[in-house]
């Protein structure tokens, strides 16, 4: 078998005649060669898509990281936000030590009769220079932490040095007037008992941090000791109320008034008429509510009340 193929030259027209070896040869070109390209394309197509799996696979395992840190920060979120709160709590009883300084202040200086002006505790210090930065600050909420410990330290240290002077100062001006002894009236009756109690509102049980003494409004409501004025003011559930600090950690306190003939930071003699009585605050009628704190917490008023005068 032959094929005749006719090709154009410039000597004219020439035929070719191609035999079995070149037939084969020219079918395996024509024919076979553009199958074989079609199935590399195919097998190429293929491995393409494996390697688009493979990437897909890849996302999604960057998602999946960037998902755990998410969930990481996150995490770090909340435990920046929980020491923030820490120190935040760390602060605030920091700033109450400093309140309770100046209030100390206050009164050292109303009793020594030192010029408020020169020593003025309600305003910042004032502080200037040049200063040269060190370079050194907080690594780490421990360093912070220890910074915090130490200021404490240091107010409380401040505050128990005061408190001495305080009290040297009340014993040298007031002598033996410090002593709590006696009633807040000299008219009515006594109404009301320390300790529980039924609520006058409620009717359920309640705790009654003082005792109560009716009277008529107006009446006079007197200093129980001498000391130094700390609070005036209304105060929820108290109405209008006069705290008198007499140092050594005692504090008398008498509610529900109707006038203040005192001011905060007064020096007041025992027996001193530092009020009228009122019904202000959570109160059912014209009276006193008189406490006397110990330390920082009430104490029953009865064993004062019934104290002879030293």
């Amino acid at each position: 078998m032959s094929i005749t193929i006719l090709q154009r030259s410039s000597q004219g027209m020439r035929s070719v005649k191609l035999k079995n070896g070149f037939l084969y040869t020219a079918v395996l070109l024509f024919f076979v060669a553009p199958l074989g390209a079609a199935y590399s394309g195919y097998y190429y197509a293929m491995a393409g898509d494996k390697r688009a799996n493979v990437e897909q696979t890849t996302i999604d395992n960057w998602k999946n990281e960037i998902d755990q840190q998410w969930q990481q920060l996150e995490s770090a979120k909340h435990v920046s936000q929980t020491q923030i709160n820490a120190l935040t709590a760390r602060l605030g009883l920091i700033q109450a030590h400093i309140t309770r300084l100046d209030a100390a202040s206050e009164r050292v200086l109303s009793i020594s009769g030192i010029d408020a002006k020169e020593f003025n505790f309600g305003s910042a210090p004032a502080l200037g220079g040049p200063e040269k930065l060190t370079g050194e600050g907080f690594e780490n909420n421990y360093d912070l932490n220890n910074a915090f410990d130490k200021v404490k330290l240091s107010l409380q240290s401040r505050e128990q040095q005061l408190n001495v002077l305080e009290s040297l100062l009340m014993d040298k001006y007031m002598g033996t007037e410090r002593y709590i002894s006696g009633r807040p009236t000299r008219k009515g009756w006594l109404s009301s008992f320390y300790g529980e109690r039924s609520d006058p509102f409620t009717g359920l049980p309640a705790w009654h941090a003082g005792v109560d003494f009716a009277g008529s409004e107006g009446d006079g409501v007197f200093a129980t000791a001498a000391g130094v004025v700390s609070w005036v003011g209304k105060r929820s559930g108290y109405g209008l109320l006069i705290e008198i600090n007499h140092g050594d950690g005692l504090v008398t306190r008498y509610g529900h008034n109707l006038k203040a003939l005192v001011k905060k930071g007064d020096v007041v003699k025992k027996d001193q008429v530092i009020s009228k009585m009122g019904n202000s605050g959570r109160s059912t009628g014209a009276h006193v509510h008189y406490e006397v704190i110990k330390n920082g917490r009430p104490t029953d008023p009865a064993p004062y009340i019934n104290r002879k005068k030293s």
